[in-house]
């Protein structure tokens, strides 16, 4: 039996960065791109490479920009660790894994390194498989903090839990990662929404951008562990902000939510280095009347819009910048 499964694009609708820091998001998923991984029983344990794996270039330059976009080991350190976490899972709640291996592979349409979850992604869709391959249930509540760990724990690598919340539960889901819910339970509480509750939400990337979440979050993590005013500070306003807007939406006010984005990113603005491509982005998306933040780490920017007319501009005067827009496909 030949088993598929796949995770979509998360971008953060309001709320991010604070998901890592004790804060509330909401995100929702983009069924435009998808991470599928495909397993399949077979004598040994194989990891095949996919494309963006592969160690044959065109030239020097093209090598530079194959690790800009996918580091130096691609996805493949990605499913090995899963695989290794999901071991360590079975094997500290009891589960004996039936004695058999398989051959596994990944594909991505993810833009990568945009702030558009693709790596968590890669890891969300390969747990989906092992899981089906092996007849574990993992409770749903557990597996966005499993999914963390395959990067936390085993790559080392600085990432909270929104982007894992929205893939496992996909649609729009508000996030409540307060402290004293993480410290009790582990994990924070996890509300869907109805996308239907939604005003028009575009959103928007530009590839040249690209960096990892990893270094974009490092600075603010230290500064936030050392207790710097401003960031604690700004850590409980991006909360509040994702709370009104759960409110509203909720309430039937979609069009508080894109006063409340706007909000986000210039509170952003305040406590990062935000480089001046990306401010462009988001400049020019306002200056045609939208609403604009940044949907992950850089690179990506949602916000919402008026009219068709008013996302025919939007779209025309982001291409101009090097921009890729489109309408989010949430269900």
């Amino acid at each position: 039996m030949i088993i598929t499964t796949s995770a979509y694009a998360r971008a953060g609708l309001i709320g991010n960065p604070s998901d890592g820091y004790f804060g509330k998001t909401i995100s929702i998923i983009l069924k435009n791109f998808a991470a599928t991984v495909t397993l399949y029983e077979t004598p040994e344990l194989v990891i095949e490479l996919s494309q963006q794996d592969h160690s044959i270039f065109n030239s020097i330059h093209d090598l530079a920009l194959d690790v800009r976009l996918n580091g130096y080991y691609g996805g493949v350190r990605l499913i090995k660790a899963t695989i290794k976490r999901f071991w360590d899972y079975c094997s500290d709640n009891g589960i004996c894994l039936k004695d058999k291996n398989f051959t596994i592979r990944y594909e991505t349409t993810v833009p990568r390194q945009v702030g558009l979850a693709g790596s968590s992604g890669i890891i969300t869709a390969t747990l989906r498989a092992l899981m089906k391959f092996y007849g574990v249930r993992i409770p749903k509540p557990v597996q966005p903090t499993l999914i963390l760990s395959v990067e936390n724990k085993e790559l080392g690598i600085s990432a909270g839990l929104q982007d894992r919340v929205a893939q496992v539960y996909e649609g729009v889901v508000f996030m409540d990662f307060s402290r004293h819910l993480m410290e009790v339970n582990g994990r924070g509480e996890y509300e869907p929404i109805n996308p239907s509750l939604l005003p028009p939400i575009y959103v928007a990337y530009r590839t040249e951008l690209a960096e990892g979440s990893e270094v974009f979050h490092n600075n603010i993590r230290s500064r936030f562990d050392d207790g710097d005013t401003d960031v604690v500070k700004a850590m409980s306003e991006f909360a509040e902000l994702a709370q009104r807007a759960r409110d509203a939406l909720i309430a039937g006010r979609p069009e508080e939510l894109g006063h409340l984005m706007d909000a986000n990113f210039d509170l952003r603005s305040r406590i990062y280095r935000i480089s001046p491509e990306n401010s462009e982005m988001v400049n020019v998306a306002r200056s045609c009347g939208a609403t604009a933040k940044f949907a992950g780490s850089s690179g990506t920017i949602i916000g919402t819009f008026s009219s068709e007319q008013a996302y025919a501009d939007l779209s025309e005067n982001l291409s101009e910048i090097g921009c890729k827009v489109m309408k989010p496909i949430i269900e």
